[in-house]
């Protein structure tokens, strides 16, 4: 499941278990390329949850988080970062660090 969300949206939910915060720019082209990987590890990890969030639009939580560029992903344990990911990376490196922490 790959959902987009914004900062009033990642306050209010759940945060209990395992999930990804994909952060990303409309404008950054190897965030439309990890778009793509994120498609396939979601079909491999359908139970899953990855949440996409716009980098220019939630400002607040990306500094609250850490987040210095695009494309990042924050893997969370619990409301906690377990892994950070920053850059392009390949499905295997994507999913060897979910596989981790699910």
């Amino acid at each position: 499941m790959i959902k987009e969300i914004n900062t009033e949206e990642y306050d209010a939910m759940d945060k209990s278990g395992a999930m990804m915060l994909e952060f990303y720019s409309k404008t950054c082209g190897p965030c439309k390329m990890l778009a793509f990987v994120l498609k396939d590890i979601a079909k491999m990890h359908p139970d899953f949850p990855i949440y996409t969030v716009d980098f220019d639009e939630n400002v607040e939580l990306k500094e609250r988080l850490g987040v210095k560029g695009f494309p990042t992903m924050l893997l969370m344990k619990d409301g906690q970062e377990a892994s950070r990911m920053e850059g392009l990376k390949q499905k295997p490196a994507i999913a060897k660090e979910i596989e981790a922490i699910a």
